[in-house]
């Protein structure tokens, strides 16, 4: 029987970049990676990583930018209460700070500094999403602030 023309446009495993057993053992630390989608696992795909957050991490991810947008998602695991995170997240949007403990998508615009990302209390699992419209995830350096005029 032939393979389908379409089946490669439905990812169902981890790619092998995230496989590796030092990979997962670090990002255990926090969480579960689910599933990553780029232009190395799909030709022409824009890039997406979905995980659970499972471990409060006072060392997330530090602040940078991106020169594509970004959406970042916090969901709830709990369907009686879906806005309720059942959970604490420290996230900065340049230098303001924000503590997050409903579900949430925030759009972070292109060049924006974000992160730090800081797990402060996590009580049930939270699933977390990335999506970023490049088919590579870049982490940029955190940008020089912007003049005052």
């Amino acid at each position: 029987m032939a393979a389908s023309k379409h089946a490669k446009y439905i990812i169902t495993e981890l790619d092998k970049r995230h496989t590796d057993p030092e990979a997962v053992a670090r990002y255990a630390k926090t969480g579960r990676r689910i599933l990553w989608l780029d232009d190395a696992v799909l030709p022409g795909a824009f890039q997406m990583n979905c995980s659970w957050y499972l471990h409060a991490n006072p060392t997330g991810p530090g602040a940078h930018y991106h020169d594509v947008p970004e959406i970042i998602g916090f969901f709830s695991s709990d369907p009686e209460h879906p806005n309720d995170l059942g959970a604490e997240i420290e996230f900065w949007l340049e230098d303001e700070k924000f503590m997050l403990t409903k579900s949430c998508m925030i759009f972070v615009p292109k060049n924006m500094i974000h992160c730090p990302l800081i797990l402060r209390r996590v009580d049930r699992p939270i699933f977390h999403f990335t999506t970023v419209t490049a088919g590579k995830y870049e982490v940029k350096g955190m940008k020089p602030p912007a003049a005052k005029k």
